[in-house]
């Protein structure tokens, strides 16, 4: 069993998936909610896709509220005491070694914003949920170490405007409207802030522009509804505000590599099963 136990908090739920790469374990754990209590058996590295709150105390007796940034980079070291828990929880990235080697990082860390991890984190996100057998896992884990140890990584970001209770305050408003438009305008005039310094604000803070972070947001709801409801295709794009059945399945294959239909089949099959 995983040292990281999710608790599910819907009756279905994405499967862990998991691969093998060298002295590598690479898991992706699904967006739900959770409670971890483990002490860290070997170094780890996580990559938070989606925002994400709760308690935690990482080496710590000290359990406190936590925000994970969407796209953070985090390390736990070999030894480390972890309680974490999130009534919602987020699709997370785990990268781990499994022959006992350490990392050079010492202390953890959490919430690094670093674009050429963010770029192999989805990129082993997208082999990982379709199963490619192409992927190179020993070279990726190995390259997103190197961003994490770099002497040029950045740090975790001054947050400066985009502050934990804003960006609270822009996911709970993009989760009120997913169904519908939603410009970068009104989305800086929620915030009080000029267009032109919330983009720059916001890419400093997540490492993504709005509207690509937006664009994540209306795919999590979309696999969201995919495996906890049997609506129509259609139904669920314009629910989360694609504006057609066919736009969602092109920015399903864009960003996943994978059809909103062939995630919805293993899962509509279980969903139908269990209420016959």
């Amino acid at each position: 069993m995983s040292d990281l136990e999710r608790v599910q908090a819907a009756p279905v739920c994405d499967p862990v998936r998991r691969a093998e790469g060298g002295p590598w374990t690479i898991e992706l754990l699904p967006a739900c909610a959770y409670e971890a209590r483990y002490v860290a058996a070997q170094s780890g590295l996580g990559f938070a896709f989606d925002s994400q709150r709760g308690l935690h105390a990482i080496g710590s007796d000290r359990v406190q509220p936590f925000d994970a940034l969407p796209n953070g980079l985090a390390f736990v070291p070999a030894g480390c005491d972890v309680f974490s828990e999130s009534a919602h929880g987020g699709e997370y990235l785990r990268v781990m070694r499994n022959d006992g080697a350490q990392f050079r990082q010492v202390r953890p860390f959490n919430n690094l914003i670093d674009q050429p991890a963010i770029r192999l984190a989805h990129q082993m996100r997208k082999a990982l949920l379709n199963a490619s057998i192409e992927a190179d896992w020993e070279a990726w884990a190995l390259a997103l170490v190197a961003r994490a140890t770099a002497e040029d990584a950045p740090a975790a970001p001054a947050q400066g405007s985009m502050t934990n209770k804003r960006l609270r305050l822009l996911d709970e408003y993009i989760e009120a409207s997913l169904d519908g438009p939603l410009s970068v305008q009104s989305m800086a005039g929620l915030l009080g802030l000029s267009e032109g310094f919330f983009i720059r604000a916001f890419a400093e803070a997540t490492g993504k522009t709005p509207h690509s972070y937006l664009i994540d947001r209306r795919l999590a709801r979309a696999r969201t509804l995919l495996r906890t409801s049997t609506d129509r295709l259609a139904d669920i794009a314009q629910t989360c505000g694609f504006a057609s059945q066919a736009h969602m399945a092109t920015t399903f294959r864009q960003r996943l590599g994978t059809s909103p239909a062939d995630l919805r089949q293993p899962i509509l099959n279980n969903l139908t099963r269990n209420r016959a």
